[in-house]
């Protein structure tokens, strides 16, 4: 009998924004963007940041299998863990990796650049047995295994799509790079309605956006304000800037957290279950 959890769960691989940043006063983490989502044995990961790298070597661990890679978008700090994820390179292994139109090109040639030199040593080519790569429709809501996917567009300089993953009555939100309006973004409040779980791009504190408008991120109070509309318990403050220290991101969460019960800063390591969300916003 499978040990699996069947509930809808959410671990964080790397919770960074913008660049690395490890370092004696960043423990809660240095890599940048990467979330792993579980229901049972299906296993979806969001983003490539260098979060993904560790992950690589877990599944190297369990054998062949296939891995699921859907991406906001192709910044650098959202990719800079593809050419490092091991399964890419083993025979046996699949890799689908998929995202929304980036507006630039096709998103096979945007993933086919990152292995080119002299930018790196491997070619696309050589990984092009393990690894499929797939274009979504910009508003697509598909399948993988048990989970139910939905994407939406956000609100980004350059395209950026959240995703609400479904399964069995409960949902998580992804929705990092997005920078909020001077009303809650309608696009978002309809993604995240009633979801259980919110993840939320806070790289900037209130005191800091007013000279960061434009640059795609938010704040803990847009965050704030969006899973109280959307009606979400558990809202996870993520994208952490990367000058952003333990002891500032701890108050940061202490603010966030007095302004909505049970509001957390993501974690490297971070283990969020979607039917413990009500238990952890009333706690």
């Amino acid at each position: 009998m499978s040990t699996l959890d069947p509930a809808l769960s959410v671990r964080f691989l790397g919770v960074r924004g913008s660049i690395p940043a490890p370092g004696p006063t960043t423990t809660a983490g240095g890599n940048t963007a990467c979330v792993e989502v579980t229901a049972g044995d299906t296993r979806i990961i969001l983003d490539a940041g260098s979060g993904l790298r560790t992950l690589g070597d877990e599944r190297m661990a369990h054998g062949p299998r296939h891995s699921t890679i859907l991406l906001s978008h192709l910044h650098w700090d959202h990719v800079c863990g593809l050419p490092f994820f091991t399964p890419i390179y083993v025979p046996g292994h699949r890799v689908e990796i998929a995202s929304g139109p980036n507006g630039v090109m096709p998103t096979h040639d945007a993933i086919r650049s990152l292995f080119k030199a002299p930018f790196f040593p491997v070619d696309f080519g050589d990984v092009a047995g393990q690894v499929t790569v797939r274009e979504l429709p910009g508003n697509d809501r598909f399948t993988v295994g048990d989970i139910t996917v939905t994407l939406a567009r956000l609100n980004h300089p350059d395209p950026v799509y959240g995703f609400r993953l479904e399964h069995a009555g409960r949902a998580v939100v992804y929705a990092t790079d997005t920078e909020h309006f001077a009303c809650v973004d309608p696009t978002l409040a309809r993604l995240a309605a009633g979801a259980d779980i919110l993840i939320y791009d806070a790289q900037y504190t209130p005191a800091e956006y007013p000279s960061k408008v434009g640059w795609g991120h938010s704040t803990w109070q847009a965050g704030v304000e969006l899973a109280r509309a959307a009606g979400v318990p558990q809202l996870v403050l993520f994208h952490h800037d990367p000058n952003r220290t333990d002891t500032q991101l701890a108050a940061i969460e202490a603010e966030a957290d007095a302004a909505l019960p049970g509001t957390v800063a993501a974690r490297e390591g971070m283990v969020l279950r979607a039917c413990d969300a009500e238990r952890a916003a009333a706690a």
